[in-house]
């Protein structure tokens, strides 16, 4: 299949457009909703593995244009730059001299919006500037690291009436989106009591043509690859649940965080910690400089998050071990429950008693309208399509300059997950209580339609 002429079809000719995936109830503090812009001018903020998916993504797009890109590796530049000119695009202008020539990117008047797909440290400080600068702003996950900058994504938004919306594309996944419409239906009953988390074997890197290289995760810092750059530092000062987002904001969705129901207070504990400096001494050797690291965060750390309309959900983090993938998701009701590891599903009544039903016929009989409609435009977008919807709901979303599905508020609450779980572990495990980001609100904004507006 022509993926490009597909896509080009779909911006074309599906309802997703306008009305479509971008629309959310929003709070008071958004600019005005403008005449829909024909072409999107954007600017690429860390064009690194993850910057370069959304690049391709992009690309294949006739109502986006890349006007601008910044990264502070040279490699990463060329990279990107081929890209955009195998698909016969203009050159964009290029920011890369230092770690703050990204201001200078965010100054340019023929760039409406930004996507920030850098090293976590740099996520809000970037997106507070960036709304600052009145740029639509696409955030990775997660999008803040310390309570201090979640209040500063929701000060700035609310300051500027900028929008961001936090690009978490599990939120799309088609097994994820099938259940929620089974809770939008009431197939689960009311709800009660969730599972998820980020439960996936990082020890090693990714390169840069995204091979996997399993013995290279012994070096980190100055002499590691692409992410153990970065990413391993955080294991070794901070011991929380640095990656939540991927787990709770598929749940988070499905329980109307932020819209009629909030965090309310969570607790967590933290295993000991073995794996990382089991793989350096297993690949470096006993003696190699890292195997002195004594790492901080804990293997598997575990935190329960109790909500305002009384359900429990409960996140991991699980990276520093030997494992299969997972993200451990787990929804039940008063009715049944479905559990994504070994893809089952139980339903009061309709499943034969006290025994699993397969979820694959669950699934398919709930299809969610969107992946029914668009699937196959998705192809090749990456992690399985999820990532051309994620794309398409924020670039349809700022064109028009209205409230994203997963905003600022969503961005705030899922991401305080790692200062609190951070605090909870130093104290024993004592409860931590959530702000509310909404300010109050949360009671009387609606919930987003999923199953309406976005298609």
């Amino acid at each position: 299949m022509d993926v490009k002429k597909s896509r080009r079809d779909f911006i074309k000719k599906s309802a997703l457009i306008g009305a479509g995936i971008s629309i959310a109830p929003g709070l008071a503090f958004a600019n005005k909703k403008q005449e829909k812009k024909e072409k999107l001018k954007l600017g690429l903020i860390g064009v690194g593995l993850r910057g370069t998916n959304h690049l391709n993504n992009v690309l294949l797009r006739d109502d986006v244009t890349v006007t601008a890109i910044c990264d502070i590796d040279e490699g990463r530049i060329a990279i990107s730059l081929k890209a955009i000119e195998d698909k016969g695009f203009p050159k964009p202008k290029v920011f890369g001299k230092n770690d703050y020539d990204y201001k200078n990117l965010l100054d340019l008047k023929d760039v409406d919006a930004v996507i920030i797909s850098t090293p976590w440290l740099w996520h809000a400080r970037m997106a507070k500037n960036a709304m600052l600068a009145g740029k639509y702003t696409g955030i990775e996950v997660s999008a803040a690291n310390t309570m201090e900058e979640c209040w500063d994504l929701v000060n700035t938004h609310e300051k500027t009436g900028t929008h961001l919306m936090i690009l978490e594309n599990v939120n799309y996944r088609r097994d994820i989106l099938a259940i929620l419409n089974m809770v939008r239906q009431d197939v689960f009953g009311e709800l009660v009591h969730f599972r998820c988390g980020y439960q996936h074997d990082l020890r090693f890197v990714k390169l840069n043509d995204g091979k996997t290289a399993y013995g290279k995760g012994v070096e980190f810092g100055k002499k590691g690859i692409s992410e153990s750059k970065w990413r391993t530092q955080h294991s070794v000062v901070r011991n929380a649940d640095v990656y939540p987002t991927h787990g709770v904001g598929p749940i988070a969705t499905m329980c109307d965080i932020n819209r009629g129901n909030r965090f309310l207070s969570l607790t967590s504990n933290a295993t000991k910690s073995i794996g990382l400096h089991n793989y350096i001494v297993k690949h470096g050797g006993k003696d190699h400089p890292n195997a002195k690291v004594k790492f901080k965060q804990g293997d598997v750390i575990t935190s329960t998050i109790e909500t305002a309309l009384g359900e429990t959900i409960i996140v991991t983090h699980d990276c520093n071990l030997p494992r299969p993938y997972s993200l451990g998701f787990r929804v039940q009701g008063s009715n049944g429950l479905w559990e994504v590891d070994g893809s089952r599903i139980y339903i009061e009544g309709q499943s034969e008693p006290h025994r699993w039903d397969s979820a694959e016929e669950w699934l398919k009989k709930y299809d969610h309208p969107l992946w029914q409609k668009y699937g196959e435009h998705a192809t090749g977008a990456g992690h399985g399509g999820m990532d051309f919807f994620v794309i398409n709901a924020f670039v349809e979303s700022a064109k028009q300059n209205i409230a994203p599905p997963l905003d600022v508020y969503d961005a705030a609450a899922w991401s305080a997950i790692t200062p609190l779980s951070e605090l909870s572990i130093e104290n024993n495990g004592e409860p931590q209580n959530f702000p509310d980001f909404t300010r109050g609100l949360w009671i009387k904004r609606k919930p987003y339609n999923w199953m309406k507006d976005t298609y």
